[in-house]
């Protein structure tokens, strides 16, 4: 038998790490691993429509240049604005529930003391049941009320 290498040499391409190993005695290998070059992750990768727009240059006095910095100012207010109200609106909410979960753990203490209240009254009146009934098979005859048996 032959024994493996365990020693491991990289090269990066395109942003795809290769891990070239020994195996056996027949030289390297090649074995392309889908490993972001970057220790941070990697960057975001843009779509087909977008990659060929970054090539054009336009002029920074044009009015083409203006409009489209225009429109970009636009929809940046419009995105902040609505970030902003999505911010208030989450908060408005917490505010709610925060109201809501103290009213119902006021209900929960006076659903509880009621609770309590309801247990000592049926333990008494158990008790007091239990004192008052004789046990079963220890009953004592019936009388009349002019004192015969029966």
């Amino acid at each position: 038998m032959s024994k493996t290498s365990q020693e491991n040499t990289t090269a990066e391409t395109n942003g795809v790490s290769v891990i070239f190993t020994q195996a056996h005695t027949s030289g390297l290998q090649q074995v392309p691993q889908l490993v972001p070059v970057s220790p941070g992750g990697g960057g975001k990768a843009s779509p087909p429509s977008k990659q060929g727009k970054k090539g054009s240059a336009i002029d920074r006095g044009s009015d083409e240049y203006r409009q489209r910095r225009e429109r970009n100012n636009i929809a940046v207010k419009k995105s902040r604005l609505k970030s902003k109200q999505k911010a208030q609106d989450t908060l408005q909410r917490v505010n709610q529930l925060k109201e809501e979960n103290e009213r119902l753990e006021a209900k929960i203490k006076l659903l509880t003391k009621e609770l309590s209240v309801l247990k000592d009254l049926f333990l008494e009146h158990a008790h007091n049941f239990t004192d008052s009934v004789p046990p079963l098979g220890t009953e004592s005859p019936v009388t009349n009320s002019d004192g015969s048996g029966q």
